[in-house]
């Protein structure tokens, strides 16, 4: 083989490789999505969490990570946070998000629903309706509220892009509890004005089943393409 042919091998091989390599990496991210969806079904399944049972410490709060929880505590309403760009039913609003103090002194973040927003002014904040006194409040328990990519340092303030739990809770200067609770949709609760038809999260499986096709089909042509034009075709040459 003289120094081009070895060049088209080595080229094919690497292509091959890598191409063979994404597809697997595809195939990996669908098994992963597969069992963290068998894990969200799972936990769904199992009773309520009380108020008394969330967990203080991050290992144990990631155990009960989509559990449904039924908590009662009384909202600091003046500690809420109103998350922009975010969307429901294709219209863009805010997840209004407000510290709860349960009974017994701890405090907990919830996600409590959407608004919509003001098209001619992106501060304003659509009326809503918080309860005073005890509330019961009942919802999955989720890792962090969800997160848009953001450019920059974060911001500050009542309207922001995305919240750190861990940071919030210095900047309010009150301990809260490594999770999340994404309040339900659940008879009067809708009284206070805000939506709550949350999407079901997307496992994507397919998707990854789809670019992994792509990906291993690539590295097939790539072989495909290589027999031919540097094995069958030039031996048919030399024969004629």
């Amino acid at each position: 083989m003289n120094a081009r042919a070895w060049i088209v091998l080595l080229a094919a091989v690497a292509t091959c490789a890598l191409t063979a390599r994404l597809g697997l990496w595809q195939l990996d991210r669908a098994a992963q999505k597969t069992t963290l969806q068998a894990v969200r079904d799972a936990q769904r399944l199992l009773p309520p969490l009380a108020t008394a049972e969330l967990a203080d410490a991050p290992d144990a709060a990631a155990r009960q990570w989509y559990r449904q929880a039924v908590v009662e505590g009384i909202w600091i309403d003046a500690e809420s946070v109103y998350l922009e760009n975010r969307t429901m039913k294709g219209r863009s609003g805010f997840f209004v998000v407000t510290p709860l103090l349960l009974t017994g002194g701890r405090a907990v973040l919830v996600q409590r629903g959407w608004l919509p927003r003001d098209p001619r002014d992106r501060s304003a904040i659509a009326p809503h309706r918080t309860e005073a006194g005890l509330v019961r409040v009942a919802g999955r328990i989720a890792p962090t509220p969800s997160r848009l990519y953001e450019l920059g340092a974060a911001a500050s303030g009542a309207i922001r892009q995305n919240l750190d739990l861990f940071d919030y809770a210095r900047e309010i200067r009150r301990p809260l509890l490594p999770l999340v609770i994404v309040q339900d949709d659940a008879g009067a609760a809708s009284a206070d004005g805000l939506l709550r038809q949350w999407p079901e999260p997307a496992s994507d499986v397919h998707k990854h089943y789809g670019y992994a096709f792509q990906w291993f089909g690539l590295s097939a042509l790539v072989i495909v393409l290589y027999v031919w034009f540097q094995i069958i075709r030039p031996r048919r040459r030399a024969r004629r």
